[in-house]
């Protein structure tokens, strides 16, 4: 999308996002599953970390948190709710601008891995992250399970997202399965506002090549559920949460 930039989707949506997407991950399941892997206490790096919906959390449940995110509305959207300034928040890109770690635990929740638009630089995060787990530690991946048997071509779609007396929300998207892309606006019409544009642009990975960038950085697949409260993943799951250890280099990994 001409004129999208890694900073276009949190300012787009910073104003609206905990509103719009409240119920997307179950809060409470995420900050038992990272307490459990982090360890009481423990020190964890959440990439995307947007308004702090789950750092927050994480930190009142007693880990050390650290969150990036390259959106510096979003972000003051965090320190808002973050009034005691728990959370170590950090403006950056989550490719190149890691903080230095080791840290016990990573997450990068509701398909934010996406936002990185070319499945090279999903690579690079998935390095990026691995040389600041501790070995044995584990990087928590939540995504959307792309559909890979529609047709390859593009296709477009214009549907209606909200309505109400005074507002319409449209949403429009093209998809473009062949290069693994999505993009598109939500169109907000007020009567007394205007027009505001939301832009989103999205490059998915399956699950699979999710898993082989995880190998290549010295990361493999521990466990995969269809969601952060654990249950099964099977071939119908709409999402997936994939829980990727660093093998400890004394094991041969």
């Amino acid at each position: 999308m001409r004129g999208y930039d890694e900073r276009s989707y949190g300012d787009g949506f910073a104003d609206v996002y905990d509103e719009w997407y409240a119920d997307v991950t179950d809060v409470d399941a995420t900050v038992r599953r990272m307490v459990a892997l982090a360890g009481a206490g423990g020190s964890v790096l959440e990439l995307g970390v947007g308004t702090g919906r789950l750092a927050v959390p994480m930190a009142a449940a007693g880990l050390r948190v650290v969150g990036i995110d390259s959106s510096r509305s979003m972000l003051g959207r965090l320190a808002t709710r973050d009034s005691d300034g728990a959370v170590t928040a950090i403006c950056g890109d989550m490719v190149v601008d890691l903080p230095d770690g080791p840290f016990d635990a990573a997450l990068v929740a509701y398909n934010t891995i996406f936002n990185i638009l070319d499945g090279d630089g999903q690579q690079r995060c998935f390095e990026s992250v691995a040389a600041r787990l501790r070995p044995g530690s584990a990087f928590v991946v939540e995504a959307f399970v792309p559909d890979v048997d529609r047709p390859s071509t593009s296709t477009s779609d214009v549907s209606v997202r909200s309505l109400a007396a005074d507002h319409v929300v449209l949403s429009v998207s093209v998809d473009d399965p062949e290069h693994q892309r999505a993009e598109g606006q939500f169109v907000q019409i007020t009567e007394s506002g205007g027009v505001r544009l939301r832009p989103w642009s999205i490059r998915w990975s399956t699950p699979e090549q999710l898993d082989a960038m995880a190998a290549q950085a010295g990361l493999l697949l521990r466990a995969r559920t269809s969601n952060m409260a654990g249950d099964p993943f099977t071939p119908d799951s709409a999402q997936h949460v994939s829980i990727y250890e660093k093998r400890d280099t004394a094991d041969g990994g």
